[in-house]
């Protein structure tokens, strides 16, 4: 196993940089620099899982808060959204240290084992300045192979009773969003956000607003606004997004349809190489 060949530590950081915060029982996430990841289980009650392995170089970060919250107790799973650099920044360190499966979507299989890079950040992409830096983020595939399992087909999804994986592509072929509909909680991965992801100011201060997916990395705007619009039709009532701070209630309902009925305004870049005229 190997992560990515330029594989390296991304100076960036927020005021949420490790804070965690549990947002339903059993629910908790923990916000690695900039990104989110998940933690599904209740402490002392079993087994749980993780959701995306954070930034890269974060590997003993991301244990040291599992084993405040779990103890020695290492997740039965991890679960990947996407394989990009950030949500799989750590996941080989996180495999040596539980030795634990780990499940994605078919269509990340190629990133996932070697075989295929994703391409490289648009840094001509309308956006503010974390976009036009973006050519330093690994883009690079990391390979997990012996590890790496499917999600099942039926759209279960493993050692979560209750919850179900929904296909949300756009900003990663294989992308995936994980609903409980028993909650309405949702998490988006980077389907759709709560903050303008190439503000490096608005990142800095975690300013709450629903936006689309990050400019810089999304490659098929069309699939990424039919995914906005599968999310909202599920009526989330909660979610945790890949980047931003948790939102719900009437803020994450008025601010997803915002989104969905202004989708070309507000989420599509005026310019760029993965822009489609069309969109």
């Amino acid at each position: 196993m190997e992560q990515s060949k330029d594989n390296h530590f991304i100076p960036m950081t927020s005021v949420n940089s490790g804070k965690g915060r549990e947002v339903r029982p059993g629910v908790y996430y923990y916000t690695n620099q900039i990104v989110n990841l998940a933690m599904i289980g209740v402490p002392g009650a079993g087994s749980w899982v993780l959701i995306d392995a954070g930034m890269p170089k974060s590997g003993n970060e991301i244990i040291k808060e599992a084993q405040e919250r779990f103890g020695d107790n290492p997740p039965a799973a991890i679960l990947l959204t996407h394989g990009h650099f950030d949500h799989v920044g750590s996941i080989v360190d996180l495999i040596y240290e539980w030795n634990v499966p780990v499940y994605a979507h078919p269509l990340e299989v190629p990133f996932l084992t070697g075989k295929q890079a994703y391409p490289e950040p648009d840094t001509s992409v309308e956006g503010g300045l974390l976009a036009k830096i973006s050519a330093i983020y690994p883009h690079e595939p990391i390979d997990i192979g012996e590890k790496l399992q499917l999600l099942p087909a039926d759209g279960t999804v493993p050692f979560l009773p209750g919850w179900q994986w929904i296909h949300v592509p756009g900003h990663a072929p294989g992308q995936v969003a994980f609903f409980n509909a028993a909650d309405r909680l949702l998490i988006s991965a980077d389907a759709f956000i709560t903050v303008k992801q190439d503000s490096m100011y608005k990142v800095l201060i975690q300013k709450k607003e629903v936006n689309g997916p990050p400019r810089y990395l999304t490659t098929d705007w069309d699939a990424a606004y039919e995914s906005v619009k599968k999310l909202q039709a599920l009526h989330p009532q909660i979610v945790i997004p890949g980047h931003g701070s948790a939102m719900e209630g009437d803020e994450l309902t008025n601010g997803l349809k915002k989104l969905v009925d202004n989708f070309q305004e507000l989420a599509v870049p005026d310019y760029g190489k993965f822009v489609n005229e069309k969109s």
